[in-house]
């Protein structure tokens, strides 16, 4: 089973480069962020045209999560739990049915920027709502995954240039900690279990020749529970996505579980 994540920022805006990786790819399931549309103006009928069932929570003009599996989703869960005033779609989560199911899990963590604002504390009051979620996830014991775009640069090597993110709400120590705290629950960071090589980067930004450049940063991840990391057999970085014409800043990242 092949699950890409990937935040795809604006699915209307870029549909033929999404629509296009998405032929030649072909994953079992995505878990896409940032679509910026509503539930109704989501291109579901394209994708099912490819094959996909489709579930999606989403928000106009901005964020947005989606999933898209080759299998039916079954019990599908929008908005992650824990604060009922919580409007923001960046959170969808479901089991890929199948001989093996497979809980899956699309998240936009926010960006938190700037620091000194409110963003920055609603960042980290959603990422604690996440450790609560996720360790309830696990006593489940089943396979998950929870993908996504999580705004957060873990450590030094996965940036290019760790120093120009020190003011960063992506790379503060409060951020990093909560990933870490995160991960402490027992989940596997997918990337770092089958490669760890530094330079994995999944975005560049549409700026001052980032991509040229090769000024990146690792932001887009996959933790998986013990019983999908168990699984794992590989982790591919699309980063030829970055290069197509009007792309996404960010790139797919795909997770190979042994079926």
């Amino acid at each position: 089973m092949r699950i890409a994540t990937w935040n795809v920022n604006s699915v209307g805006a870029r549909l033929p480069t999404v629509l296009s990786w998405f032929a030649e790819a072909s994953p079992d399931v995505a878990c896409l962020q940032e679509i910026k549309c509503v539930d109704e103006k989501f291109p579901t009928a394209e994708f099912e045209h490819l094959g996909y069932n489709v579930a999606v929570h989403g928000q106009k003009a901005y964020n947005g999560v989606a999933l898209l599996s080759k299998t039916p989703l079954e019990d599908v869960r929008k908005g992650l739990p824990g604060d009922p005033e919580d409007d923001h779609a960046r959170y969808i989560e479901a089991v890929v049915s199948g001989p093996k199911p497979v809980r899956v899990a699309s998240i936009y963590l926010p960006n938190g920027n700037p620091i000194a604002t409110e963003k920055f504390a609603y960042k980290l009051r959603w990422m604690e709502r996440l450790t609560r979620h996720a360790r309830d996830l696990l006593a489940l014991e089943e396979p998950l995954v929870l993908a996504g775009d999580y705004n957060v640069i873990p450590e030094p090597q996965d940036a290019d240039e760790p120093a120009s993110w020190a003011g960063d709400a992506l790379f503060q120590p409060q951020s990093r900690g909560a990933y870490r705290q995160l991960q402490w629950l027992g989940l596997t960071d997918a990337y770092m279990a089958a490669d760890g090589t530094p330079g994995g980067y999944t975005f560049w930004d549409y700026q001052a020749g980032a991509w040229d450049r090769n000024h990146g940063i690792r932001i887009d991840h996959q933790l998986l529970s013990p019983q999908a990391a168990d699984r794992l057999t590989s982790v591919t970085i699309h980063r030829s996505a970055r290069a197509r014409e009007k792309p996404s800043d960010h790139v797919p990242v795909v997770v190979e579980l042994q079926d």
